[in-house]
């Protein structure tokens, strides 16, 4: 899931994965830092979802995808769109 609060220049953007699912650490993974994995870990929040918070540009488009342990790769449902490979977001 994705939740946005946007602002005048900037938008921020909330990538949450369900409790469990997947098991292990996983990290959001993008065109906006380098598809390094790690960079941006998902947190687990009081609920038991997982959750990492980035500021990105207004108006620009973005390809993204989720890493978890174990190299397996995942795509967000709720993103803008996919091309295919690659889940994505438009600020």
């Amino acid at each position: 899931m994705l939740e946005r609060t946007r602002r005048k220049k900037q938008t921020e953007i909330t990538f949450v994965l369900p409790a469990g699912h997947p098991a292990g650490e996983v990290s959001v993974v993008g065109d906006f830092n380098d598809w390094q994995p790690g960079t941006h870990r998902l947190a687990e929040r009081s609920d038991g979802s997982r959750a990492v918070t980035l500021t990105l540009p207004v108006n620009q488009h973005h390809q993204f995808r989720y890493l978890a342990d174990g190299g397996h790769w995942l795509d967000e449902e709720e993103a803008d769109g996919h091309d295919g490979r690659n889940s994505l977001l438009h600020t």
